[in-house]
Parts: structure tokens; sequence; C-alpha cells
């Protein structure tokens, strides 16, 4: 797909570049870009004796092209804009004096710096190249250059203008911390190991700091993969806080060490085994597969745990260790393969999934499935063979004070009552549906967790009409007063128009904070404290927001999430922001909203007097030219390197250009030779004017943007959007659409119950097939609302938003609960076929002979989720909510469902004994 995009912007440049002028310094260009994926690692290059144009050379042509290079990095850029040029900057009277204009300047000097190929010559015997010294290249010879010639005098370049070396554009400014610099960004290749490429770089900068000069000053300012690599080793420490977890529940259970290390094996083997299957599949190790091996450590023991637990039951009751196992494996093989499938039945949505859900979590999803899959062939295979070797006899559970037992008596009493009430049992069912649809509409919607990756980004926005140097002595001061708050370790700052900044009143500046060993508040935190800080800088405002390590913004923003408003008519669009924009900022659900549109610049409007012009010989074009070369900073040559090209700048000197009356000593050679001052064919008058406009899908558009107010969802700002919308009653011309994260969330809310249901579907079909009946898989998935309530009642206490990772959870539970209905279920159907029990007492045995393992394997499952739960550190806010969904809807659904699921079993089999007598009814009849 963006391949094809690619070849439709390349066309459409194509198309458009017989419209574009024609002195172009170099013709358009795109870059395959995600917005999202922010560089890897900052650079700060700066020196205290160099001058910063020298040290952007130095920096691209001796660091920038080598590091572009490197295995992994997509691209390498620099910011700050001191790219070097040779600047001339001319003085309109001492041109004027000499009966020269700027037009003649330029000229000039475009003409005697060329670089064409002179061919060579071909003689009998040898062949010689061409060149000649058509280039100037130093600002000496540019100021030794002669312009014209007055009364048989040369008329040099110095006589009429300063020449200097300086930057390309004047008018981009970058620092570190306080210092002038030049920032090197590296952004890794898409699907790249950001973490080797990081490595890579470090390793690769000694050799290129050793070919910089003493004076330059090389800092790694910013490394995303601090935060990448804490959380990679948090997450690993709760792998194995996880692991220890599951064995010491099996331990509890099964109170012998040979018994604890058969099932415990298949923790290792499983993940080994996963990990192996990663690397074949080219799957990176990062937040999403580790969270997969998380949760994998309490799935994958199930099977072992379920097998073991059924050998042993067999010894407990005389039988020998090779019997036990052959005879324990053969009854619980199927039961096995049922669970296995239909856990990696519910993420088979997920693996096509077409959007953002889709894109985020098919590495998890595969690495889950794998864990399990590989957890069923160690089950089937290792773990008999480990029972039949090493298990001994094991310690009966019928003793008085063994608990497991006290447990199991006390629970054949409560399901004996639970039986003598099936209304009144499936009533609570009916009623735990009813309390599920509730929960859902009652708890809050979001999207992603906020996440702290440690990086706090700042959009700056000043006045309209300020000037660069203004914007650029605030945007320090803002910058030295959030470097004053402890917890903010570093920062960078940007100001000028480039691909983020769209106007020379904003700015961007990156906030490091302390690792997060090092601090006790979150980076919302911060930003809370910051907000109030930056109050005390006059004339300059300051939209923070946490930078994302998952984000699928497509644009800049002040703040984190965007809608825009678009229509054909520009008049429409400026009639109603105003209405709208009052209307959002009185919703409580919403904090901060801004929008881009930028109106009140100030402009200096030059009225031409056509016929005025015409009568003194000047042309329209001449006029514009001549403001053009004036103050534009306009590119009128080039000066080509081995290694790199420079341009030369021309402007009128900034020291002349303080105001509009600097027009006033512009002057212009008509086409008789007179030199005409430009206010005799102009006038010149102050105007407000737009300093960017805004398009969306080709018409004029306004992206407003806002934060969620504190205790508000984005399902409820989203909500309190629409619901502005409607009450204003916005023409129809005038269209609004989200973009960026909540137009995915939008789309989420719909494909977040389809997840579900297809989940629900797919696991119901796998079942069916397995058992070859329509009502039993019914039966197995009447466990499903309780582990549902549970997981939503989980997230209504903690007041944490339904998101993605949620519903991810709730994916899993899905195919996690509704394994102590297929051990019921599997245990009483072999009990009625084959034992001649009537349905209530094989599900009676069935629920008692099968209560040790489905606590068991809960348990397990619930302590794995436990560390996910209770994490802390970078990247938490991605792992809590999965762990949260876990425990709390293992939690309820196993109080539950050891007690509905023998109800339904016993009416749905009344029902079909129903439907089987009646045409035998008819027959008598």
């Amino acid at each position: 797909f963006l391949g094809m995009i690619t070849q439709e912007v390349q066309a459409a440049i194509n198309t458009a570049s017989s419209l574009l002028p024609n002195d172009l310094p170099s013709p358009p260009i795109y870059r395959k870009v995600n917005p999202a994926d922010a560089p890897i690692l900052t650079l700060a290059i700066t020196s205290s004796t160099l001058p910063l144009p020298q040290v952007y050379d130095l920096t691209d042509t001796r660091m920038a092209q080598k590091l572009a290079q490197l295995p992994g990095v997509g691209m390498v850029s620099l910011a700050g804009g001191q790219r070097p040029a040779i600047r001339v900057k001319a003085n309109p009277s001492a041109l004027a004096n000499m009966n020269l204009s700027l037009e003649n300047l330029r000229a000039a000097i475009a003409a005697a710096n060329t670089n064409q190929p002179k061919g060579s010559f071909d003689g009998p015997f040898r062949s010689t190249m061409l060149d000649a010294n058509d280039q100037i290249r130093d600002v000496a010879e540019y100021r030794d250059l002669i312009i014209a010639w007055r009364d048989n005098a040369p008329v040099r370049l110095r006589d009429v203008a300063s020449v200097e070396q300086g930057a390309e554009d004047r008018f981009l400014a970058a620092w570190a911390n306080e210092q002038p610099a030049v920032l090197l960004n590296i952004q890794r290749q898409p699907g790249a190991n950001v973490i080797e490429v990081a490595d890579r770089v470090q390793q690769l900068l000694p050799q290129l700091m050793a070919t910089m000069p003493a004076a330059v000053d090389v800092v790694v300012l910013t490394d995303r993969t601090h935060s990448i690599r804490a959380s990679v080793r948090d997450v690993q420490h709760e792998l194995v806080f996880a692991v220890c977890l599951v064995i010491l529940v099996t331990y509890v259970f099964l109170k012998t060490i040979p018994a604890t290390i058969i099932p415990s094996l298949a923790v290792p083997l499983s993940l080994i085994g996963t990990f192996a299957v990663m690397l074949l599949l080219g799957f990176s190790v990062n937040n999403l597969t580790l969270m997969a091996m998380v949760i994998a450590t309490g799935f994958v023991v199930d099977d072992a745990i379920v097998m073991l637990e059924n050998i042993a039951r067999h010894r407990e009751q005389g039988a020998s260790p090779l019997d036990a196992a052959l005879k324990g494996a053969k009854e619980i093989g199927f039961t096995l393969i049922s669970l296995t499938f239909s856990l990696i039945a519910v993420l088979i949505p997920l693996l096509f999934m077409a959007d953002v859900v889709g894109r985020l979590f098919f590495e998890f999803a595969v690495t889950l499935a794998v864990a399990i899959l590989i957890s069923l062939v160690v089950s089937l295979t290792l773990t008999p063979m480990l029972c039949a070797r090493l298990l001994k006899a094991m310690p009966a559970h019928d003793q008085p004070n063994d608990v497991i037992q006290r447990l199991i008596n006390r629970y054949a009493l409560m399901l004996q009552w639970v039986l003598r009430h099936q209304r009144l049992a499936l009533a609570s069912m009916l009623g735990t549906v009813a309390l599920t649809v509730g929960l859902y509409l009652a708890v809050p919607k979001g999207f992603f967790p906020v996440q702290d990756s440690g990086v706090i980004q700042v959009i700056t926005e000043a006045p309209q009409d300020i000037s660069f140097q203004a914007m650029a002595q605030r945007q320090q001061e803002l910058a030295a007063n959030l470097l004053q708050h402890p917890d903010v370790a570093s920062l960078s700052s940007f100001i000028g128009v480039d691909g983020s900044n769209s106007s020379i009143n904003s700015g961007r500046i990156l906030l490091n904070l302390q690792p997060h060993a090092s601090r006790n508040k979150t980076a919302v935190e911060i930003i809370r404290e910051l907000e109030q800080q930056v109050t005390a800088v006059a004339g300059i405002k300051g939209w923070f927001q946490p930078v994302q390590e998952l984000s699928i913004e497509d644009r800049v923003s002040r703040t984190q999430y965007q809608f825009t408003l678009s229509t054909p008519d520009s008049e429409v669009l400026s009639l109603w922001l105003p209405e709208v924009m009052a209307a959002l900022q009185q919703r409580p659900e919403l904090s901060e909203v801004a929008h881009d549109l930028q109106q009140q610049g100030l402009q200096a409007f030059i009225d031409i007097d056509r016929n005025a012009a015409a009568r003194l010989g000047l042309s329209v074009a001449q006029i514009s030219a001549v403001l053009q070369s004036a103050y534009s900073q306009r590119q009128i040559s080039t000066l080509f390197t081995q290694a790199n090209q420079y341009r030369v700048v021309l402007e009128v000197d900034p020291a002349q250009v303080q105001g509009i009356e600097a027009l006033d000593k512009l002057y212009l050679t008509s086409n008789t030779g007179a030199t005409v001052p430009l206010s005799a064919v102009a006038t010149v008058s102050q105007r407000p004017a737009k300093l960017l406009i805004n398009q969306q899908g080709q018409f004029p558009a306004v992206t407003l943007s806002f934060n969620l107010a504190a205790g508000y969802s984005l399902g409820q700002a989203v909500a309190a959007i629409e619901q502005v919308q409607s009450q204003l009653q916005l023409p129809p011309e005038l269209e609004l659409s989200f973009q960026g994260a909540a137009e995915a969330f939008r789309a989420s809310l719909g494909n977040t119950l389809w997840l579900i249901l297809a989940a629900i579907v797919t696991m119901y079909i796998v079942l069916g097939v397995l058992y070859e009946s329509l009502i039993h898989p019914v039966t197995i998935l009447s466990t499903l609302p309780s582990a549902t309530v549970g997981a939503l009642l989980a997230l209504l206490i903690t007041g944490r938003p339904l998101d993605l990772i949620a519903v991810i959870g709730i994916v899993l539970l899905i195919g996690l609960v509704k394994k102590n209905g297929i051990m019921m279920v599997d245990f009483a159907l072999d009990a009625q076929r084959n034992q001649g029990m009537t349905p209530a007492e094989a599900i009676y045995q069935a629920a008692l002979l099968r209560f040790r393992p489905i606590l068991m394997t809960t348990l397990a499952a619930l302590f794995g989720a436990i560390p996910l739960m209770l994490s802390t550190g970078s990247g938490a806010e991605l792992r809590q909510p999965l762990g949260l969904v876990m425990v709390g809807g293992l939690l309820v659904s196993q109080i539950l469902t050891v007690f509905t699921t023998p109800v339904v079993y016993l009416w749905f089999d009344k029902l079909v004994r129903k439907r089987q007598q009646s045409p035998v009814e008819v027959a008598s009849l």
C-alpha cells in the first residue's frame, strides 16, 4: 500500500514541476517516514569557539554520512538550520549610488560562479580534459568580484555589500540545554531492532568523535533506548517473578518436589521454544512480546498440571507409576487438546484484524499461541514420561487435616445446595449477563494508556507578530525555566519553520526526565507542575504532553488528541471556529483546547501603482524580483565541493531592515537605466494576514487539539465533541473528522465488540468440531460472562478505562476461563458414556474430581498475571491493565463457574432429552 502511495506522490510532483518556479534551489523530494517513530538517539554537537555553521558542516560531512550507512539506520537529520552558506548582505544606498539594483547584483554573482562541463581534447595520442577556475570558492574571492564598471573603475562586491560566512537560513536555531547547538537525530529503519541500532551508533561514536576538532563537543542528549531497556528489564524481572509464583502454587498443591518439578519444566521449555520460533519469524523482544511471555507463564503450566494431577490421582488409588501415566494420559489427552485449541482459537481474530489492533498485536498473539502449542506438546509427551519415572506415591488428599480436601468437601456441600436450587443459579447467571452489559456501558472507554517514557514534548507558541529574535529570546527563557525543575535532566530546543514547525512563532522543546528510579513522580504529575512553573515566563505559552512509545499520531500537535474542521469555503471556517472553540472550552471532559488557525500575523502590503511603474519603465516582475532578492534569503548561486554543496544567499543587510520604513530605501533600475525608489511606484500599509494555510483533502482546514480533563476518558471526550457538533448544528459543508489516536479510537469502538464476538464464535466452532455437538460448546462458553464481569469490575473499581490493552486481556480471559467448563464437561460425558452415570451424578462427580486441577490452573494463571498488575517502572502503564483485567476476571470466574457450569450442563441435558422425546410421542399418536 505504501509503495502505491509513493508512486502517486512522485507522479504528482512530476505533474506539478512545470508550475513551480524555475529558480528553485532543488526539486521537490519526499521521504517515507513514520511520524510516530521518534528519533532513537539525539546527539547535541556544540562548540564554544567555532561558529555553528562550521560545526554543522563538520557534523554533516564527518558524522551524519557515516551514521547513515549503519545497518538499521533509516534516516539521519540535522536540526538547528546552521547549514553553511556565503551570505551577501547588500547596502541599498550604496547600490543606488552606483546606479545598480539588487537584480544587477544577483545576475553578476550568478554569472561569475558556474560549474558546467567543458569537454576534452582528443588528439591522435593523448586525451586532455578541460577545467577552469569558473567557481568562486571562498569569501575573499566574492568580495573582490567585479560586478560593474563605473567611470572606468571597477565596482567590486565589497563596495556595495558585505560578504561573510554564515548560515543558509538565519531563521532557524536549536539549543542543547542553554547552549546553541546542532542537533543530530537518528531514526531507525522500519522493523529494525531499536536497541541493536542504538548500540551500533554508540560503538561508532568514539571513532567519529576522534575525527572532529578538539573544540567540538558531542553529547548524547536523548536516548530512547534507556526507557526501552528499562522496560525490557522490568518485564524480565516480572517474568522471573511469575515463574517463581507459578512453581510455588504447584508445590503447595502437589506437596512433593518431584511432582512440582515435572509441570514446572513446561515453563522453561515452552519459553525457550517460543524464543526460537520468534527468532525464525524475525520477531523482536519488545514490550508486547515479553508481555505475552509473562502471560504465557501462567498458561503453559496449565496443561502439565492437568496431566500430572490426573496421573497423580491414579497413583493415589494405588496404580503403578507406568500404569498411572498411561491411563492418566489416555483419559486427559483429548481434554488437553480441547483446552489448547480453544485457547488458541481466541487469538485467531487478532491475527487477522486489519486495523491498528491487528498491526500492534500480531506479534503478541503469535508469541502467545506458539508458547501454548509447545506447552501442549510437552504435556502430552514429556510430562507422562517424567511421571512414570519420577512420580512417587502421592500423599492422600482425603486425610482429615488436608486443606485442599477440606476445601473440596466444603465445595461439595455448596454444590449440592446449588443443584437443589438450579433456577436460582440460572437466574444469577442471567443476572451476570445483564451486569456485564451494564458494566460495559458504565466503564469509560479509552485507547492506549498514557505511558511514561521519560520524555516530555513541549510545543511553544508566542504572539503571531513576533520576530525571530524575540522568539529566540523567549524560547531560551522558557527552556531555562524548565531546566530548574529537579526531575528534568536535560532538554533540546528548536525554533523556526521546518517540517514540524509551521510558523515562526512556534517552537519545540523535548524534556528528558530523570530515570524512573531517581524520581517519585510520573510524567503526567511533572507536567502539571511544569504548567504552573512556566506561567512565570511572559509572552510565550507551552503545551505539554508525554512522548509515547506506542503512538499512531500522524502530525505534530499541541496536545495529545486532535480533530479537524474542513470546508471548501474558508469564510465558513472562520465564522464557525469561535463558536466551536467556545462550546468545547465549556465542556468538563476537555482541557487545553487549542487550534492552529493563525490569521493575525503582521503583513506589509505593497500596493504597486502599475501606471506609475509603466511610465517609469518598470514592470511588476522587476519589482517582485527585487523584493525577493532583498528580503527572502534568496539563493542565487551554488558552490560545489567534493563532499557537499553550499548556497550563496542574497539579502539586504538585516541591520537596515527594522520595519516597513526599510522599503523606502529600496531602489530599482528602469529599462532606461534610471534609478527609481520603490516609494515612487508603490505604497506600503500594514494589515493582519494568515501565517500559514492549512488544508486537508485540498480544502481549507483547521486542526483543533485537546487533552483529557482529570477523571475523564477518551471515549467521554469524543462523545462530548460529537455532542457539541450536534448542538451547534454545524452546516453540512463543514466537516468534522477526528485524527490520529482519536480517529483510531472511534474505529476501535466498533472493532472491540467485533473482536470479542469473533473470539467467541471462533472458539465455539473449534469446540463444536472437537465435541461434535452444538450444545456442549454452549455449556462451556457459559463461563464467559463471569470472567467479563470480573474484568470490568476491576477496571471500574480502580478507575481505569476499557482500553485496547484491557480488551486484549478480556479476549485472553475468554480463552482461559472456559478451561473450567471443558474439564467438567469432558469428565461428565465420559462418565455418562462409559460408567453409566446419570447426568446429575456425572456432572457432580466431574465437578468434585476436577475441582483441584481447576483451582491449580486458575491460581497458576492468576499468579502469572499478578506481576503484570503490580508492575512499576518504564512501560508499566501498558502492562498493568492486562494484569488487572486477568486477575479480576479469574477471581470472579473461579468463584462462579464451578457452580453455574454444572447447572447449565443439566439444563441443556434436559432440553436435549425433551427434544428427543417429542418425535417418539408424536409417532405413538
